[in-house]
């Protein structure tokens, strides 16, 4: 069984910055995909960014610029700095990977709150 653990969430000031980190454990063969997502209290999940194994990434708008993905594949962990913080990106923010084990896998993390905040 995978599993995801989310952590760096908190409560910053805006135009502050906060590093997450996501840390898979199993027994993992590999992760192709892993991506960060959020959900701000009454909308739906959406997607911030998302880093494949080569390390190719791709970036929501709302994150262009501002935030930056990356991973360690040796220790199956992904991050996400997030600098020039807003209060619209409040949210809970999940991370997600793909790979496979004795099958294949599609896990979610259980989340970690991020509040932007004076």
């Amino acid at each position: 069984q995978v599993q995801l653990v989310e952590s760096g969430g908190g409560l910053v000031q805006p135009g502050g910055s906060l590093r997450l980190s996501c840390v898979a454990s199993g027994s993992i063969f590999s992760i192709s995909f892993m991506g960060w997502y959020r959900q701000a209290p009454g909308k739906e999940r959406e997607l911030v960014a998302h880093i494949t194994s080569g390390g190719s990434t791709n970036y929501a708008d709302l994150a262009k610029g501002r935030f930056t993905i990356s991973r360690d594949n040796a220790k199956n962990t992904v991050y996400l700095q997030m600098n020039s913080l807003k209060p619209e990106d409040t949210a809970v923010y999940y991370c997600k990977a793909v790979g496979r084990t004795y099958g294949n896998f599609e896990v979610w993390g259980q989340g970690t709150l991020v509040t932007i905040s004076t």
